[in-house]
């Protein structure tokens, strides 16, 4: 079972004209979130949580 989701990038473009990252204000809340998870090591975390998965 996958434990992460693969997302499309919010710069992609859609059927529409517009980026999925225009519909977004500059000042909604979602934008810390979005740093936040930016800010970490998936990688990393990826690799502790294969060590600590039973074989």
């Amino acid at each position: 079972m996958k434990r992460f989701v693969a997302g499309e990038s919010r710069s992609q473009a859609t059927l529409f004209p517009e980026l999925l990252d225009d519909f977004v204000s500059e000042d909604n809340p979602v934008r810390a979130i979005e740093a936040f998870v930016d800010a970490l090591d998936l990688k990393q975390l990826h690799d502790e949580a294969q060590l600590d998965s039973p074989s």
